[in-house]
């Protein structure tokens, strides 16, 4: 009987087997949904590492190096929808949009990602040579990424490492070859499974094993990594901090009906959970309801608050300056002293389009309603750290806690700490906070600074240098987040050379390009 059951099994899932490999679009769904379920808040980041591994399997039995170009846009469109879904959210319920609508413009959005891994699929068809699948397809999709990262002013959403956020050894090599360093090994472990399922030669094996001492020098640079900056925290110097999640609704926010009662509750808050004097109290991005540069009552209470707490201060807000006939919004941050004066103030550098600027405003003008209250930001100029007494604050707003290059640029002007301050209530409850939060993870493991994270409804945080979560809040929740945090002083390869990792990259196919191309005229 077990023999018969035993049997009627092996047959079954042979004859899935054969099904898979003669239905490649079935295969790149998989891979699809594979690659959406390496990342919060439905996902695992173990699944990522094999979840190209049916692409390579569609992508090899494809007649054609069209059709393996459309079995990526077909993996990217299926993954896409699952990781940015939450762009109908958002442009439906403050966009004042059609749901119809919506699902457009998040598909518009899907197949321009989609068409990187559209790019990647044709790429590794181009190739063909398996034995060397382990350093081309890793190399092709970082390249790639690195394109969707900062083409048309970028879109680094959910890069393949970020899946990884909780893999506590493994991202600690991000101090070295930052997020499209972690993007490469996951691609060289995929392509090497991929490699073993398939044949059983030799040089796969060696391969295969290249790649896996490589996946363990990572892990063992991680466990000794973590103990040099843990070390070097013990004897560092600190403050106590204070992060204030007022938890405001975004459909009030700009209603002054609404100015005293949201301020009121920022005080309250701030009062109740106060840091130890000379410390730093955090509000959110845009906290204050109003124009801060507006004199009158409601600044004066703002002033008033860090001189009752004796701590230094950091808020966000909208804040203009008048330029020939026309008036300029920034998006800002402002820090105020134990006693109250203003010391500085930081303008958001790089703004996100359609939600802080419109470009092609004549047509798409629905657009400006994302915009609600305050019309189109102007960028600032330069990511300048705000200095407090003797320390320096590395501010980033909202979408820039996602850009490596913004925190890399604090840190080499001897930032001593990382402040992220953001308003998620425009993605309600979907899984963008916590993808969000999940990508902030890696700016203080790049740059080996404490950061700590102030959201209006959600998640703060407070994050060490290793990446390890001190603590944190949840959606939709009032409240704050205190804790101590350290200034140090730990260089890191990252920190000076940047994407250096990525030219090679990128060199590495050209190069690769060009002796395929060769071979191909010589026969």
């Amino acid at each position: 009987m077990n023999k018969k059951i035993t049997a009627t099994a092996a047959k079954l899932l042979s004859d899935i087997k054969n099904y898979l490999e003669r239905n490649e679009i079935i295969l790149a769904v998989i891979s699809g949904l594979f690659l959406f379920l390496s990342f919060p808040q439905y996902g695992f980041g173990a699944i990522a590492w094999f979840a190209l591994v049916p692409l390579f399997f569609a992508v090899y039995r494809a007649p054609s190096i069209r059709r393996a170009f459309t079995l990526g846009f077909i993996a990217g469109v299926v993954g896409y929808a699952g990781i940015i879904y939450w762009i109908t959210y958002v442009v439906v319920n403050y966009g004042y949009l059609p749901v119809y609508m919506g699902v457009i413009i998040m598909l518009f959005l899907n197949f321009y990602l989609s068409v990187y891994l559209a790019l990647f699929a044709a790429g590794v068809y181009f190739f063909q040579n398996k034995n060397f699948l382990c350093l081309v397809a890793p190399a092709l999709w970082v390249s790639l990424e690195y394109l969707k990262s900062y083409l048309f002013t970028g879109f680094p959403w959910e890069n393949l490492g970020y899946s990884q956020y909780l893999n506590f050894y493994f991202i600690q090599f991000a101090d070295v070859f930052g997020i499209f360093g972690l993007s490469f090994i996951i691609v060289c472990v995929n392509a090497a499974i991929f490699m073993l399922l398939t044949q059983r030669t030799k040089k796969v094996f060696i391969s295969a094993t290249v790649v896996f001492l490589v996946l363990c020098f990572v892990y063992l640079y991680g466990y000794f990594r973590i103990s040099h900056v843990q070390e070097k925290m013990t004897s560092a110097q600190g403050v106590e901090v204070s992060l204030i999640q007022g938890n405001v609704d975004q459909s009030i926010k700009w209603n002054e009906f609404f100015q005293k009662k949201i301020l009121n509750n920022y005080l309250e808050l701030s009062l109740l959970n106060s840091p130890a004097a000379g410390g730093l109290l955090v509000w959110p991005e845009t906290a204050l309801p109003f124009n801060y540069r507006d004199e009158g009552d409601l600044q004066k209470r703002v002033n008033h608050l860090p001189r009752e707490v004796q701590s230094w201060f950091v808020f966000g807000a909208v804040s203009y300056m008048p330029k020939n006939r026309y008036t300029s919004f920034f998006n800002s941050a402002y820090l105020l002293s134990p006693d109250g004066a203003l010391k500085g103030r930081y303008d958001k550098v790089h703004l996100v389009p359609y939600g802080e600027y419109v470009p092609l405003r004549d047509l798409f003008p629905f657009i400006k309603k994302l915009t609600a209250g305050v019309g189109d930001f102007s960028a600032g100029t330069s990511y300048r750290p705000l200095i407090m007494g003797d320390r320096k604050i590395g501010v980033l707003i909202c979408y820039e806690g996602i850009l490596p290059h913004a925190s890399r640029a604090y840190k080499r002007q001897a930032a001593d700490l990382l402040v992220n301050i953001t308003n998620d209530a425009w993605f309600g409850p979907t899984s963008a906070p916590y993808q969000h939060f999940s990508m902030v993870f890696f700016r203080a493991v790049e740059t080996r600074l404490y950061l700590v994270r102030a959201a209006n409804t959600g998640i703060s945080g407070i994050i060490d240098p290793c990446g390890k979560i001190i603590a944190k809040t949840g959606i939709f929740e009032t409240g704050a987040v205190k804790g101590n945090v350290k200034f140090l002083r730990v260089e890191t390869f990252y920190e000076r050379w940047g994407d250096i990792f990525v030219a090679f990259c990128f060199l590495f196919i050209f190069f690769s390009i060009v002796w395929y191309a060769g071979k191909e005229v010589k026969k």
